[in-house]
């Protein structure tokens, strides 16, 4: 039987990019999907129905950080699979963020960076966790980065926001373990994902010394993050909590 069958997944920004390959990872593992995402994810949806079959996905557009939208997201969820097994907290803003030094990043930007990335998380986990806690278990993924243990110059808006999640897993660990719900950290090292690629300055200032820095000297993709989201989303990690999964060919240790 596949790890996930019978459960449900929320995966935020699970529309493009990494995230349209976590989608397509649970529902390969059984899991039952609804890809959440400010851009729409019907195409995706439409090829793992027809994949999986048409109770396997569904898909919704939304805005993170507006809280009646991930309320509206959570009913959509209940009625459409009738429970909530697993979150996962991908959405975020990264790709089309220039490197900028931080005494010219403009205060609005943060702001929404910090709206999607830090805010977005914890409302879902605000609207998620009551439906967790009511059947006494439950798997939350914060998706990190490496960069949170780097801190990398130039990015700071999003480093500051990936190492928050590493302290939000922490604290809402200690919060949720007694009710059987595990919370976990996966941070992705530098991947070469569809839409990270989309963004030439990115790729050029990083790719090479990263690579350099990994104890495996290889670019990495999205296909590398999946055994580990699924195994954090399976009963595999039942007793793992609190933790930070680093996914980055040994770039750091932690």
């Amino acid at each position: 039987m596949a790890r996930l069958e019978g459960r449900t997944a929320i995966v935020t920004g699970g529309a493009a990019g990494i995230g349209a390959h976590y989608s397509r990872a649970l529902a390969a593992e059984g899991a039952r999907v609804m890809i959440a995402d400010i851009v729409d994810g019907k195409a995706l949806a439409a090829g793992i129905a027809a994949k999986h079959g048409a109770n396997s996905v569904a898909s919704a557009v939304f805005d993170v950080s507006d809280e009646a939208a991930v309320k509206k997201l959570v009913v959509q969820t209940m009625q459409r699979f009738g429970q909530i097994d697993v979150l996962v907290n991908n959405a975020a803003l990264y790709s089309r963020l220039p490197p900028v030094k931080c005494t010219e990043i403009d205060a609005d930007l943060w702001d929404q960076v910090m709206a999607v990335n830090v805010r977005g998380p914890f409302l879902m986990v605000k609207h998620v966790a009551p439906h967790m806690i009511a059947r006494k278990a439950g798997k939350i993924i914060n998706i990190a980065s490496g960069t949170a243990y780097k801190g990398i110059p130039h990015m700071l808006h999003y480093v500051t926001s990936k190492g928050a999640m590493v302290s939000f897993t922490r604290a809402l660990s200690r919060e949720l373990g007694e009710h059987g719900i595990a919370v976990n950290t996966l941070a992705p090292g530098y991947i070469l994902s569809d839409t990270g690629l989309t963004n030439t300055k990115h790729v050029e200032e990083a790719r090479v010394p990263v690579r350099n820095s990994r104890a495996f000297k290889r670019d990495a993709y999205p296909e590398d993050l999946l055994g580990s989201l699924v195994f954090l989303a399976s009963s595999d990690s039942d007793f793992i909590t609190g933790q930070t999964l680093a996914v980055d060919g040994g770039s750091i240790n932690t």
